[in-house]
């Protein structure tokens, strides 16, 4: 019982000192940066250039703000004086925006065989429409099996009969090629006109 007892002080006695390195290496703030010389840039400087450490925590204070190492690597490292949790609230709110308006491109395929009849023609066509207008890039391909590769020529007449039926809606940004059994073409969304 004595070493369960033992080991649970210790695992709680690393759990809180792995937050504090965390925080730690992302930015050194205030007492927590060690260099003797620092770098000051920012708005809130009057004269940006190297001061003593020292020199440069007496400003913050002053400030009634944070130093923050930003480039620890420069030499000197690199600081600002700032309110560090509305400068991370800031970095946060940033990386939110940049990940929003990061589009996620789906790309849906449609495969073809080498003698693909009209009406199954017509039915893929119609759902390659549907797969672009959602805005969704499209990987139209036929497969070809066996001897069947004897047909590329008409594997390939099909892809184009296939990116001319939608070129109103789409551009192709891979023209037909041949990639072992499949000839591959990639068809994109055109972009709206306002």
């Amino acid at each position: 019982m004595d070493n369960n007892n033992n080991g649970r002080p210790n695992t709680g006695n690393n759990q809180p000192a792995r937050k504090p390195q965390q925080q730690e290496a992302e930015h050194r703030i205030n007492n927590r940066i060690h260099a003797p010389k620092v770098r000051l840039v920012g708005d809130n400087i009057e004269e940006p250039g190297v001061y003593s450490l020292d020199a440069a925590m007496k400003l913050a204070d002053e400030l009634e703000l944070d130093l923050v190492e930003i480039s620890p690597n420069a030499d000197p490292p690199v600081c600002r004086i700032l309110d560090y949790q509305k400068f991370l609230y800031q970095q946060k709110k940033r990386q939110k925006e940049i990940k929003a308006k990061q589009v996620k491109v789906v790309v849906k395929e449609i495969r073809f065989g080498p003698q693909t009849d009209d009406h199954d023609y017509d039915f893929k066509l119609k759902h390659a429409q549907k797969f672009i207008e959602e805005g969704s890039r499209v990987k139209a391909f036929v497969f070809f099996r066996g001897r069947s590769i004897l047909f590329k020529e008409q594997g390939e007449i099909l892809l184009l009969r296939f990116a001319n039926d939608l070129e109103d809606i789409a551009k192709v940004e891979q023209m037909p090629q041949l990639e072992g059994k499949r000839m591959i073409m990639f068809l994109a969304p055109k972009a709206k006109k306002n």
